[in-house]
């Protein structure tokens, strides 16, 4: 009963085959880890290759080269949830290879019995489903068994179906605790049934992990067997071999043989195992050789499913220690299957893990380290490019200082050169006026004509001269400042800019424009061209008062005709209707004329006022009215000569003398003007040019603002970068470690 205990137990929680369970369950979990890993290293090397800023950081070569693991880890993750132990029972027909699979399933599930029962291939699977079925080769269909011991049977089966055919047999899992470890157990018709020996090979062996030749104790090892064996090991690389020498209960008939018998059948087994097939040593040889008895041990296990004495299914004395034998086969061969379906299942598919990590890791140090090395180079041109931009507006500012003074330095000696030039224009213009030539004549019409085009001439004629006097040497001037404004402001622009800054100076020469507009200035000049003599009482009168005076003198004397008229008709009149009827204003202007009479007699008559009172009288006394005569005779020649004189030529010449009069008084007044208006426009030329510059340099500002905010997203997305690589890269570490300690604690056990 403690043997049955252990037994159970072994297929228990504490089975060896639970290691192949527990290590599928954690290479699936590293692997579905690594899935996601690469499937996140996927997406960051694509956005890393799609952002533009990120150049030749990660490569079309990296990321066609993780999509490519990421597609074999899906292809292995898939397999993996596909695997298996798998154990296949070989050898020639009746020799019970479907009463051992039974024995071991503790149930008689595949058919079994005398003669040739098994037709094709069966495969025995667990399933989590409460009934058993079965699915033929290329159908997915539940075919319902209703009698599993016909399952397969050679004299129940399809005719249809080959010895190379595989039925798949699905036991619940609730009824065999074998098949809850994800263990597959393949019984195959006999090696001497068929030729086929190749094609079941490759369709049947080449996953299995462990191989059971079944042989019969009461014959002996056949060529035909080994013929097969010979084949497989051919195909595999030291395949995992047991020889079960079945039917040993009829060793009990021949007690005095047995222990030679069981040594003949085991020298010609371990001969087999170590020199033909070279799949152990010596050593090992007699832990892959069994003798049992397969019917026994089921029907013991079934008597003891029913609740009977399991010794009742002995069919020969001996059995306890065949029941022991099978026993210690099973133990052996599920440390044998587990441990090496764990390695064969799960070695290759580490190692290519391992590989795979390696790649992708080596991928994120590369895109780690070019980031970093980017991330460098950005940060330090964008640490230039802030000193450039700090120094362009220092640079700007002083300049800008330097500039206005400058310009006010050159307008100030613009308006004085102006000026000076103007003064002496205005002196000269008499010689202007006399250049002038034109038809005359004292008819208003004509006489208007003249005077549009000798304004004309005058505005003219200034205007050529103050420019011959001063546009040149302002014009250079103004070139040489903006060439200094130019070569100054020149560093400060971008080197695209600084060749072709020479188009910012205007291409045209300037040209100081005088604005005298002499029409508008002289357009209330009126001329007096009419006949005056020069001894005239109106002459005389201008002579001595002069022209504001005299005219002052005149209009009085003409007011106060009147006005003795009226006395003298009247001279009833008191002083008081005399103060009323002459106004206060002519009062005023009789005192300020006398005045001015006084002055411009007594400034003539300074010196000889005296002498020629004496002179007079006595000369008066010595000549009398001869003297008068000879003075009206000789006043009457002269006013006859100026009245024969006095034609077009003098009047045009009178008219050009009070224009020039009247001209200069007038110029005069705007010199401060004009000279103004040209400081101004140069003001204006340079300031323009000026302010082209200072545009230039704010548009350098806005590029040097905008490569430094270009260049700090830049940084920002090459510190993301790093820090996802990273991130990675630890991902990759953990991965490698986990598949490290996997490939310790499962792959690396000696056998």
């Amino acid at each position: 009963m403690e043997d049955s205990y252990r037994m159970d137990s072994a297929q228990g929680d504490f089975s060896p085959l639970k290691r192949f369970v527990v290590a599928k369950k954690k290479i699936s979990e590293v692997f579905e880890q690594l899935l996601e890993y690469v499937k996140e290293g996927t997406l960051f090397v694509q956005e890393t290759c799609q952002n533009e800023a990120l150049e030749n950081i990660a490569s079309l070569g990296q990321q066609e080269q993780i999509q490519e693991y990421f597609n074999k880890l899906q292809t292995i993750k898939d397999v993996l949830a596909r695997r298996h132990m798998k154990v296949a029972f070989f050898g020639r027909t009746s020799n019970g290879k479907s009463t051992v699979v039974n024995a071991m399933l503790r149930d008689r599930v595949l058919p079994s019995g005398m003669g040739h029962t098994t037709n094709c291939f069966l495969s025995v699977e667990g399933t989590d489903a409460d009934h058993a079925y079965l699915k033929t080769e290329g159908s997915e269909e539940e075919k319902s068994i209703k009698t599993v011991n016909q399952l397969g049977h050679a004299l129940h089966m399809d005719q249809s179906l080959d010895a190379g055919c595989l039925v798949r047999v699905f036991w619940p899992k609730t009824k065999c605790a074998l098949l809850r470890d994800d263990l597959v157990l393949v019984d195959s018709p006999g090696t001497d049934v068929t030729t086929q020996l190749d094609s079941w090979i490759d369709k049947f062996c080449l996953d299995a992990d462990v191989f059971v030749l079944v042989a019969n104790s009461e014959s002996t090892l056949m060529n035909t067997e080994k013929h097969f064996f010979h084949k497989v090991n051919a195909k595999l690389s030291k395949p995992n071999v047991f020889i079960l020498n079945n039917r040993w209960d009829a060793s009990a008939n021949e007690p005095e043989y047995m222990e030679e018998v069981r040594k003949q059948h085991t020298d010609r087994c371990v001969n087999f195992l170590v020199e033909e097939l070279k799949v152990v040593d010596r050593e090992q040889a007699p832990n892959r050789i069994f003798f049992v008895s397969a019917k026994e041990v089921l029907n013991s296990r079934m008597q003891r499913a029913q609740g009977m004495p399991e010794a009742g299914g002995a069919l020969a004395e001996g059995f306890q220690e065949r029941l022991k034998e099978f026993q210690n086969f099973e133990r052996i061969f599920e440390e044998c299957i587990s441990q090496s379906a764990v390695k064969t299942k799960f070695e290759q598919h580490t190692i290519r893990a391992k590989q795979i990590t390696a790649t992708v890791k080596a991928i994120m140090d590369a895109i780690n380290i070019e980031a970093a090395e980017k991330r460098v180079a950005s940060l330090e041109d964008r640490e230039y490019q802030i000193d450039r931009l700090e120094f362009v507006k220092n640079q700007l500012n002083l300049l800008m200082d330097d500039i206005k003074k400058k310009i006010k330095a050159i307008t100030s000696e613009v308006e004085s050169k102006v000026s000076s030039a103007m003064g002496e224009e205005i002196c000269r213009l008499n010689v202007l006026v006399e250049e002038f030539h034109s038809d005359f004549h004292p008819s208003h019409h004509v006489l208007k004509l003249y005077k549009s085009e000798l304004l004309s001439h005058i505005e003219e004629g200034m205007g050529k001269n103050l420019a011959f006097r001063c546009s040149n040497a302002i014009n250079a001037s103004v070139q040489s400042s903006q060439r200094h404004m130019i070569e100054s402001m020149q560093p400060l622009l971008p080197p695209a800019v600084q060749d072709q800054i020479q188009v910012l100076v205007p291409s045209h020469k300037f040209d100081l424009s005088y604005d005298l507009n002499c029409a508008s200035l002289c357009s209330d000049f009126q001329e007096n061209i009419e006949f005056q003599f020069s001894l005239g009482w109106t002459t005389l009168v201008n002579r001595f008062l002069g022209p504001t005076n005299a005219k002052r003198a005149l209009m009085l004397v003409d007011k106060n005709f009147p006005m003795t008229r009226s006395l003298s008709t009247t001279p009833s009149s008191g002083p008081s209707s005399l103060a009323v009827s002459q106004p206060q204003e002519a009062v005023v202007s009789q005192e300020e004329l006398m005045m001015a009479m006084v002055t411009n007699i007594a400034s003539l008559t300074s010196r000889t006022s005296v002498s020629m009172v004496i002179v007079g009288g006595v000369v008066w006394r010595t000549v009398g009215w001869r003297l008068i005569a000879l003075s009206a005779s000789m006043y009457g020649l002269l006013y006859l000569w100026e009245k024969l004189t006095w034609t077009t030529k003098a009047k045009e010449r009178a008219l050009k003398r009070q224009f020039v009069d009247y001209a200069t008084e007038k110029l005069q007044l705007i010199v401060s003007f004009t000279s103004s208006n040209c400081s101004h426009q140069v003001q204006q030329e340079m300031a323009t040019t000026f302010a082209r510059l200072c545009q230039q340099v704010d548009l350098t500002q806005r590029e040097l603002q905008g490569e430094i905010s270009q260049l700090t997203a830049k940084i920002q997305t090459l510190e993301t970068v790093q820090s996802r690589s990273k991130i990675l890269r630890h991902k990759a570490t953990e991965l490698e470690k986990q598949l490290e300690n996997f490939t310790n604690q499962y792959l690396n056990i000696h056998q």
